[in-house]
Formats: structure tokens, sequence, C-alpha cells
């Protein structure tokens, strides 16, 4: 057989292969990289591989461990994580619920602009969904919600930490699209590339960020006049309104300030992300203090949960590097490549059906599993069919928060099921997000329409 013919064979059963053995259970960042150079000694073995070119391992986990914009991962891990400790999260979930509490669909209103203000703030889909799980669920069913519409409101707000900014999701693609970028202009023989930056890809995802926000609003105001009794009002006691709006302040000023400092010095271009995220980090303690929630105990707990993250994070990082080598010098580059240029409906169409991969592995993978695997095979071929880089990172941002939400591997619907009550099914839950994601799915669209939504804010910052 053709050696050429016969590694692209190679590197489509290795992508497939991986994929069945994470069905099977097995942890991600070994599957990758033991399923990978398992592929790789039978790809030498028919001499369609050169083991040595498994020798870059070092110099690449090198370049992770000494690239300075990672490090912002830990630093907003660490922020969020510090931030759901101090309870703030909490007063301003009850303070915005009795703020809403008199229009009809209020509850639901009060958990989506928490969760878009908890994302600005944290970006932790897990312990976003699980302080409203635990605070808003049971007010929302003790006020006659229907379950489902108050399931699903919870785990879409929840996600949306994964597109606001500062998100590590998009910390990650910027680093990955930077680099990619880069060798694909200086392919085309452009070799003074307009770099790609972790700030473009913030100042991108604000306004689909908001998007996002503004669909699940329109959602709950739809099912408010026209299914009323699906979210009933839940008017606030008179006595309880004479300190409103003190409460109110109080609960939102705190996240405020938080948000200006660290994405107004990011976007203002007075700071790195990096450096953003030590202000953040430094920002969460004195929150925590000034609440009196500060303590060695809370410290050593949120120390733990950033460390655990993290590593999981970046152990998947690495397991992912082995697969990008192997499948790209067997091949698997020009496999992709011939797919996706060869597609009837050109530039456009080669990037839906990449989406469309995207959201089905959305159902069996999680984010950084499939950014790590998909991103560093289509975007080189992508961005040589001269699709904007922020664009592209911010559609798949868009796109991948979906995996959260979609059964029967959402990680939000896990988190939801642990804290949600006996009385609130599995099956209401799964029910509850299904709107959620057609929406995503509308804003996807949107995307695709109006591309000066992503890219318009960034150009206009940067120049």
């Amino acid at each position: 057989m053709d050696p050429v013919l016969l590694g692209e064979l190679l590197s489509g059963l290795m992508f497939f292969g991986i994929i069945g053995f994470l069905l099977l259970g097995f942890p991600v960042a070994f599957t990758l990289s033991g399923v990978s150079l398992l592929f790789g000694l039978v790809g030498m073995w028919f001499g369609v591989f050169d083991p040595s070119n498994l020798g870059s391992l070092a110099n690449r986990y090198i370049g992770y461990m000494t690239n300075e914009v990672l490090v912002a991962v830990p630093l907003f891990i660490f922020m969020g994580v510090m931030l759901e400790r101090s309870k703030i999260a909490e007063q301003l979930l009850l303070t915005m619920g009795k703020l809403f509490g008199n229009l009809r669909g209020g509850l639901g209103m009060s958990v989506i602009v928490v969760g878009a203000l908890l994302a600005a703030s944290t970006g932790v889909v897990g312990a976003t969904v699980v302080t409203m799980g635990l605070i808003s669920l049971p007010a929302m069913l003790r006020a006659n919600y229907d379950p489902r519409l108050a399931t699903g409101v919870i785990c879409a707000s929840g996600t949306l930490g994964q597109i606001i900014p500062p998100s590590t999701v998009l910390i990650f693609m910027g680093d990955m699209l930077s680099g990619i970028n880069a060798q694909v202009q200086m392919s085309k023989g452009n070799f003074a590339p307009t770099p790609v930056s972790v700030g473009d890809l913030f100042a991108g995802a604000l306004l689909p960020g908001l998007l996002l926000v503004g669909l699940y609003l329109a959602w709950t105001i739809f099912k408010a006049i026209f299914d009323p009794e699906s979210c009933p009002a839940t008017p606030v006691p008179q006595e309880e309104k004479a300190h409103l709006f003190r409460e109110v302040l109080t609960a939102l000023l705190p996240p405020l300030m938080l948000i200006l400092a660290v994405l107004g010095s990011i976007l203002g271009g007075i700071a790195t992300p990096t450096e953003a995220a030590s202000v953040g980090a430094v920002g969460a303690l004195v929150l925590a203090a000034l609440r009196w929630r500060l303590s060695f105990s809370i410290l050593r707990e949120t120390a733990i949960a950033t460390a655990t993250i993290t590593c999981m994070v970046f152990i998947i990082l690495f397991g992912a590097a082995v697969f990008s080598i192997v499948f790209r010098l067997m091949g698997g580059d020009n496999l992709v490549h011939e797919f996706l240029a060869n597609l009837p409906g050109g530039t456009l169409m080669a990037v839906a059906v990449v989406m469309f991969i995207m959201f089905l592995l959305g159902f069996i993978l999680d984010t950084f599993e499939i950014i790590f695997i998909v991103i560093p095979i289509t975007a080189p071929i992508l961005l040589a069919l001269d699709v904007d880089p922020v664009w592209l990172g911010i559609i798949v941002g868009v796109n991948l928060q979906t995996s959260f939400l979609t059964p029967p591997f959402g990680f939000a619907l896990f988190y939801l099921r642990g804290v949600a009550p006996h009385s609130v099914s599995t099956a209401m839950i799964y029910k509850g997000v299904l709107p959620f994601v057609c929406l995503q799915v509308l804003a996807i669209a949107i995307l695709f329409v109006f591309p000066e939504i992503a890219t318009w804010l960034p150009k206009a910052i940067y120049n």
C-alpha cells in the first residue's frame, strides 16, 4: 500500500480509537498519549512514522511550563474558587432575586444576570452551577416554577464562564491560535503577520457573551408571557424593600470592581492577562478578608482546589501533545486538509463541518479535551483558508459551551444533579437544558451571519 495513504489511514483510525477508549471510561490524558504511542509503534512498523520525532516533546513541555500566558490559568482558577468560598455568589443571588422578584420570570432573570456576573468575575463553571443550584433552585421550586425551566436556566447561566472573559478556555485557545496563525501566515509568505493574543479573544468574546445572556433573558420573558404558570412572580415583602437598594449596592459593587480591575486592565492595554490574573487573585483575597471569610482553612482549600483543577487541565494538554505529533507526522494533516478543502460550499462549509463535529464531540468529551484534540488538527487548515482567527476562536468557544449541557456527559447536568432535590428528576434536567442548547446553536448561526459581533471590538480596541 502507498505509505502516504497508509499513514493517513492510521491517523484516522487513531482519532476514532481515542474516542472509543474515552467512551469506555479510560482517563483522558493517558488515553491520548497511550493510544497515540500505540499507533506510533504501528506506524513505525510500517515505516510511516519516525519515532525520533517524539524527541520534540521535551521542548514542547518546557514551552508549556515556561509560557507566561498560561500562568494566568491557575491564577484565574484561584480567583474563582476564592470568590466562591467568600459567599459573594450567594449574596448576589439572594439580592438579585429580591430585585426581580415582582416580575413573572423574575427569579429566572436574576439567575441569568448573576450567572453573567459570576462568569466575568470567577469563570469556574462547577462552583457557579453548584452555588446557584443550592440557593436558587429551592427558591424557584417554592415559587412553583416549572422544574424544567428552573434547571435549564441554572445550568445554562452557570456555563457562561466558558465564553465570558476571563475564561480559561479562551486563554488556551488564544495561546494555541497565536502560534498556529503565525506558522500559517509565514508559510503563505507573510513574515510579519498581525499577532493574535488572548486579549483579542477576551475582547471578541464580550459581545457574543452578552448575546447569549440576551437570548437566555428573551426565552425567560417568552415563557413569562406565553406560559406564565411556569415562572410566577414572587413579590418581596414590604419591610424588605426598604433596604433593598443598599443590599443591591453591597452585593453588586465588589464583583463589579473586580471585573473592572481585571478585564479593564486587559482591554485597556494596561496589563497582560497574566498580570491581570494576579490582580484578580489578590483582589479575591481582599474581598474575602473584607467579608471576614479569609482564614487558613479556606486558603488551604482554595489552594488545593486550584492545584487539582490546574493539574487536570495541564496533564490533558501534555497527553494531547503526544497525539498531535503522531497524528500530524503520520499524515493526518493532509487527510484533514483534503477533506475540508474539497467540501462544496468553500470556507464557510469547512468551518460549519468542523463546528458540527465539535458539537457532536461535546456529547461525550469535555471542553478542554476537544480543544486540545481538534484545534491543532483543524485550525491550521481553516486559517490557511483565510478564516479570521479571532472569529474562529470565539465561535469555537460558544460551540464548546454546549458540551457542558449536552447529555449524557454534560458536566453542568452532573453538578446540578448532585445538589438538586429528589423531586427533580434527571429527565427534567435533561429536558430543561434543551431549549438553551438550541439558543446556543442560534447564537452560532448569528455569528456566522454577522461575524462582526466577534471581530469589531478587538479591532476597535487594538486597531
